[in-house]
């Protein structure tokens, strides 16, 4: 049976085999996880996949320019299939969710260097940090109920 990918595999000169198609499914449903996370969720559909198969895969995929691979600073690297286009990575310093953002439309002066030294340079990563929103508000949520419990913030 004929899956949307195996056209995709042949054009990026791979050969279609189910631990590719199963590591594919799992990126397509959750972008931004990590090698672990996608060894466990292609085991559902794959059971007999090793993580070192897994690994093989995602290699595979990225250097096919198939799928790319993040590394945000102090984390572990993550993989997503969205590839081709110049977008950027939003990363939480609460929880390490991490949700893509459009390049800014107009001149981009961050991606191009102001020295190159030599280098031939072929990509440029821009990573945001901060609070997603929930982190935001378990952070206001713990503020407060710090504030009450020490009695900071109660007149009398």
């Amino acid at each position: 049976m004929e899956t949307a990918w195996d056209d995709q595999l042949r054009t990026a000169g791979l050969r279609v085999t189910r631990p590719r198609l199963s590591v594919l499914g799992v990126l397509a449903e959750h972008p931004h996880v990590d090698a672990d996370t996608i060894a466990t969720a292609a085991r559902a559909v794959h059971p007999s996949i090793s993580p070192q198969a897994v690994y093989g895969v995602l290699k595979a995929l990225v250097g096919a320019g198939m799928a790319r691979r993040i590394e945000p600073a102090g984390g572990t690297a993550r993989y997503e299939l969205r590839v081709g286009d110049n977008h950027h990575h939003l990363v939480c310093r609460g929880c390490g969710v991490i949700a893509d953002v459009d390049c800014v439309v107009g001149a981009a002066p961050c991606l191009a260097p102001s020295d190159a030294a030599g280098f031939a340079v072929d990509e440029a990563e821009v990573v945001f940090w901060g609070l997603c929103a929930d982190c935001q508000v378990a952070r206001r949520q713990h503020s407060n109920a710090t504030s009450t419990a020490t009695g900071e913030g109660v007149r009398s």
